[in-house]
């Protein structure tokens, strides 16, 4: 073996051994850190992401209700594929209708649970004009009495819409404030609970994006990439999740 190939491969190795050394210590500096220091890490998110938005494509509050329930069990990247062309040509409450069931169906047949989703939709359309002269209503109550939409749908158009400091509980949002240390709760509404006994109302809505573009892009399910995270010197979490 040459000198030069020698030298490469020791380089490699220190590079790695640094590495793994660095990743060592942010981990166990993270484990004997209680908890997430709540005002330095919402100024690490607007500091990286000042005005987190909704990735759901939308023009109409009915348009961003009907996107929210649709995106149950499914990505919002699936959701905007199917629906855009038709949110911008105006569906509404009436075209909803027009559609029925089947109509739905051929429009969102590509996404999951999608012949439950397309009648649940109709029934949704339904209601509010019935109800609301197809407008999406403010309370919580009237949201969650409609036909698939449950808490997690509320707080995310009571949020989106009307600007209610809400925090709806995802797969993401779950996990990543888990990961955080900021509850270690068996289900989303434990979970909602915790968090909003501990977070200032003066980030919210905006913690739920925030929470979930860091869970959908870094704090992933299987191998986060902490390496890339900027709250990865105060999380309990970082380097210890490998799938």
């Amino acid at each position: 073996m040459s000198v030069s190939r020698v030298s490469a491969k020791s380089s490699a190795t220190l590079r790695s051994k640094s590495q793994s050394k660095a990743k060592s210590k942010v981990a166990a500096a993270g484990k004997k850190r209680a908890k997430v220091p709540l005002d330095e890490m919402f100024a690490r998110f607007a500091e990286h992401n000042p005005n987190p938005r909704c990735e759901l494509y939308y023009t109409t509050d009915f348009q961003l209700l009907l996107s929210v329930m649709l995106s149950a069990q499914t990505t919002d990247k699936s959701v905007n594929a199917a629906v855009t062309a038709a949110y911008d040509a105006g569906l509404d409450p009436k075209g909803v209708i027009k559609l029925g069931a089947e109509g739905m169906l051929k429009l969102i047949r590509r996404i999951g649970l999608a012949p439950t989703k397309a009648k649940r939709a109709v029934a949704i359309a339904q209601q509010l004009l019935e109800k609301y002269d197809g407008k999406v209503p403010s309370q919580r109550e009237a949201l969650e009495a409609l036909p698939g939409v449950g808490r997690k749908t509320a707080n995310v158009v009571l949020a989106e819409i009307f600007g209610e400091p809400t925090l709806a509980v995802d797969t993401h949002v779950f996990r990543v404030t888990q990961r955080l240390g900021l509850h270690n709760e068996k289900t989303p509404d434990a979970c909602e609970q915790r968090l909003m006994a501990q977070i200032d109302k003066k980030y919210l809505p905006r913690a739920h994006h925030w929470f979930i573009l860091l869970g959908r892009y870094t704090c992933k399910a299987i191998k986060p990439l902490c390496d890339q995270c900027f709250l990865a010197d105060v999380c309990p979490s970082a380097f210890t999740v490998s799938k």
